[in-house]
């Protein structure tokens, strides 16, 4: 008898452990969503709008790095004004973000170097 006894005790606990292991499972799904996917979600919104608010004349840099000014939309489309007559089309999604021209950054004019020069 005592084995039938040891027995449904462990029947017993191992539906609480499954229930646990759910629970731990459904909570790594919970965090993963608030940690991952809610964070990633909230940038792609601000990232679609920011491209929708691009207009013509607006100084932007694109995903590879180029800074250029917004001369015409063609749907999707962009046309860059890259250089003095040099225009180039690119995807609205390439726009990565504006750049602020109001505040210039200031540059700090690099240090003398005084070199063993003999003065004579």
């Amino acid at each position: 008898m005592p084995s039938i006894l040891i027995a449904a005790s462990e029947s017993g606990s191992s539906g609480a452990a499954a229930i646990t292991q759910l629970m731990l499972f459904a909570l790594i799904g919970l965090a993963m969503y608030f940690l991952l996917i809610r964070p990633q979600r909230k940038r792609q919104r601000e990232q679609m709008a920011l491209q929708r608010s691009v207009e013509v004349g607006d100084e932007v840099m694109t995903t590879s790095g180029l800074y250029g000014f917004v001369n015409a939309f063609e749907g999707d489309i962009v046309w860059l004004e890259i250089d003095d007559d040099v225009q180039i089309r690119m995807s609205r999604a390439a726009i990565q973000r504006k750049v602020d021209t109001s505040a210039a950054p200031a540059v700090a004019p690099a240090p003398e170097v005084d070199g063993d020069v003999d003065k004579a």
